[in-house]
């Protein structure tokens, strides 16, 4: 799932508050540990000067010249005696070697340790090549008893003539616990460290990322808001940044809407007014060309002083009044059509309105004609006369829809849903045709020989006046019925 700006940011920022401290946390710990190691070996390494120091005060006290009285009985009781004090002063464990790496003298108590094997008797393998054989004054190495990790330091003791007689150890057990205990008592700082800051960071970010987005939401609302059909509201910014670019952007692309928007209209109107001219010049183009020439034959009838004029008269009267009807009709067509947007709405009854049109297809003859009203009022808040020609129009396509039957049938039947009521119209025509189906509502189409094409426009444009629907159902072949759906009078 794609996080939104305001989760990026927010992750982001707290992301890299986690991963600083981080790495804070590791560069810290690592410097504990160097640090501790550093200071722990200087302390050992102190602490080896003295006691080395002591010792070797002891042996040249002693034995200053005569190496191999070192090791005698009496001399070994006086340096566990030293080596206990010296481990009691400084807290630390002491070990003695000889020569040859073996413990001659140890602060340790509990000899078992040794018996057992669990420290050996032996010191370190690489301590003793460093100082015996490499005469290296001190050294430090890492050892390991079972799981437990820790220093331990060596240095030779020498007598008088510089000969190494002994190795003196300090192993530092408790090294590697005090570094454990001092690295968690850090990480607890730090955690709850964290846990304060993250509630910090989380707060600013939410701050930051709300200040950020709030600007885009604005942005995105007045987007939403943008219409041709009304006047676009500008942005005001007053900060010189990134959103304001965006915001510049934006009120140029309003601008050039507006002008868009001017252009399209006006060439909408330009272009309505073309089509509705072409319209209005063929319709009457139409029954003028009868005319003239009905005129123009009755003048050379006249002129040749034919008989039949007076007969020839009446004729050619009576195709004038047929097409002049036929002109009102156009022009009737055409100023309904232009009225459709200014209704004058009004409470009446749909029943009283329909009744008076059913009266008119009640006639008998090869016509059957049936109208199933529902079982009450229906009061309707419309114009009345727009929705009469509505049903007017509706019927007469059905009856002209099926003149080429024998038995034409035509039904109209009421259905009331809710706040709503549906008329249909249905006939038993021939159909409407796959191929001109989408075009049915469209102003100027027409598949009559005669007439101006916007009777179902007109009736599509009412119904919409009336914030209802008109829809339809074919069957080519079978026949057609036409749907009207109106909203019922709503009590206060």
């Amino acid at each position: 799932m794609q996080l939104s700006i305001r989760s990026q940011i927010h992750s982001t920022i707290l992301m890299v508050s986690l991963l600083s401290f981080a790495v804070i946390g590791v560069a810290t710990i690592l410097f504990f540990i160097n640090r501790y190691q550093r200071n722990n070996q200087d302390r050992l390494t102190r602490a080896m000067q003295i006691m080395v120091n002591q010792v070797q005060t002891s042996i040249n006290r002693q034995h200053p010249m005569d190496d191999s009285l070192f090791y005698e009985p009496v001399f070994s009781e006086g340096m566990e005696q030293l080596i206990r004090e010296m481990s009691e002063v400084h807290g630390m464990d002491v070990n003695l070697y000889d020569t040859v790496g073996g413990l001659r003298v140890t602060s340790n108590q509990d000899m078992n340790i040794y018996s057992s094997g669990v420290l050996s008797t032996k010191m370190n393998p690489l301590a003793y090549y460093r100082l015996y054989h490499l005469e290296q004054i001190q050294t430090v190495t890492n050892e390991q008893v079972g799981k437990l990790d820790y220093l331990s330091i060596y240095s030779p003791v020498r007598n008088k003539r510089g000969h190494a007689v002994a190795f003196l150890n300090i192993p530092s057990y408790s090294s590697q616990t005090e570094l454990k205990q001092e690295i968690s008592n850090f990480v607890v700082t730090v955690i709850n460290l964290i846990a304060f800051i993250f509630l910090v960071a989380g707060g600013i970010a939410l701050l930051i990322t709300n200040r950020i987005t709030q600007s885009f939401t604005i942005i995105s609302q007045k987007m939403r808001e943008v219409n041709l059909g009304k006047e676009n509201e500008y942005i005001t910014w007053k900060r010189d940044d990134e959103i304001g670019v965006l915001v510049r952007e934006y009120n140029k692309m309003v601008t050039k809407l507006e002008d868009s928007a001017e252009a399209l209209a006006k060439s909408e109107r330009e272009g309505a007014w073309r089509q509705m001219a072409r319209q209005v010049a063929h319709e009457i183009k139409n029954p003028l060309t009868p005319m003239k020439l009905s005129i123009q034959y009755l003048q050379k009838a006249i002129a040749d002083n034919q008989t039949d004029v007076k007969v020839l008269t009446t004729n050619v009267a009576k195709t004038l009044v047929e097409q002049i009807d036929h002109l009102s009709k156009i022009a009737s067509d055409f100023s309904q059509f232009a009225n459709i947007g200014n209704p004058k709405n009004e409470v009446f009854d749909l029943h009283e309105m329909l009744q008076s049109l059913a009266s008119l297809y009640n006639t008998g003859g090869n016509l059957d004609f049936k109208w199933t009203p529902v079982g009450q009022r229906v009061l309707l808040f419309a114009d009345r006369t727009q929705l009469n020609r509505l049903f007017t129009n509706l019927l007469q396509n059905a009856v002209e829809a099926c003149a080429s039957r024998d038995d034409r049938v035509i039904r109209m039947n009421e259905h009331l849903n809710g706040e709503y009521i549906t008329v249909s119209v249905t006939d038993n025509g021939e159909g409407i045709p796959e191929q001109t189906q989408s075009r049915i509502f469209t102003p100027n189409f027409t598949t009559k020989t005669s007439g101006t094409g916007l009777g179902l426009a007109m009736s599509k444009g009412i119904v919409e006046q009336a914030k209802g629907e008109i829809w339809f159902v074919t069957k080519e072949g079978a026949g057609t019925t036409f749907y009207v759906k109106i909203p019922l009078l709503r009590a206060n």
